[in-house]
């Protein structure tokens, strides 16, 4: 009788699927394992509760929460200095946004009619100024008429610390006469015209640059009038003071051997 149990007991299958509880275990440790790393991706203490709550009932008791919380006290502090870049750079925004607003007011007659284009990007904000509103054809002295225009924005700049640059801008229609040999001379003198009317205005003169481009900078085609219209130009802009970050390129890099 004994003999034949046995034999029973020996013939019964071998169960192949006992791997299969240590596999929903693992799982279920892997599930938890990613919940948490999930959950100290941010510093919402709010997500820390909720999760820390469910995995201690999951797990049998309010015990999991402990080490959660314990681990958002001792999240690293966010970088200070960053902190203080990110503030930096909003609050400049804001007031280079509120001057491109100021200067679309005052100049808002002369840009309803195209003369004038006020623009703003992470350089600053950039006043394009039609060649026509401010002298006379080949001519680098302010008119009557521009002066006015210009003592307005001087107002403006006035109070403001940003440093401005005045760039002049011509078409490649080539200039040659006693005052300006060629474009260049023409640009340059215009961007110093505006600059000089500035500083009479009180504009800081160590604030100022004046630089001539001559027709290196198209904005429009220039074969035809209108085009050429559009790229005689003077650019006024007031750079952003927030720099972009810079990278230091190495200098003892040892140059790389040529090739045969």
């Amino acid at each position: 009788m004994e003999r034949r149990a046995r034999r029973k007991f020996d013939d019964e299958p071998e169960n192949h699927e006992r791997w299969l509880i240590s596999y929903a275990d693992f799982i279920t440790l892997l599930f938890a394992f990613f919940v948490v790393m999930y959950a100290i991706s941010s510093v919402n203490i709010g997500k820390y509760k909720v999760f820390s709550d469910a995995l201690g009932d999951a797990f049998g008791g309010q015990g999991a929460a402990e080490p959660i919380n314990t681990q958002v006290q001792n999240l690293p502090i966010p970088n200070p200095g960053l902190k203080r870049r990110t503030e930096l750079i909003r609050k400049e925004k804001e007031q280079m946004t509120k001057l491109a607003q100021d200067l679309l007011s005052t100049l808002a007659p002369l840009v309803k009619e195209g003369k004038v284009r006020v623009t703003q990007n992470s350089r600053g904000v950039s006043v394009e100024i039609n060649a026509s509103v401010l002298f006379d054809p080949g001519d680098a002295r302010l008119t009557v008429e521009s002066r006015e225009a210009l003592q307005a924005v001087a107002i403006l700049l006035k109070d403001d610390s940003h440093a401005v640059q005045v760039e002049g801008h011509s078409d490649n229609v080539p200039i040659r006469n006693a005052i300006f040999p060629s474009n260049w001379e023409l640009s340059a003198m215009r961007a110093g015209s505006v600059v000089r009317l500035f500083i009479e205005a009180g504009v800081p003169p160590e604030r100022m640059t004046a630089v001539g481009h001559a027709s290196n900078f198209p904005v429009a085609p220039n074969d035809t009038p209108e085009g050429r219209a559009r790229n005689r130009r003077v650019a006024v802009t007031i750079l952003s003071g927030i720099p972009d970050p810079s990278t230091e390129i190495p200098t003892d890099v040892t140059p790389a051997a040529p090739q045969p």
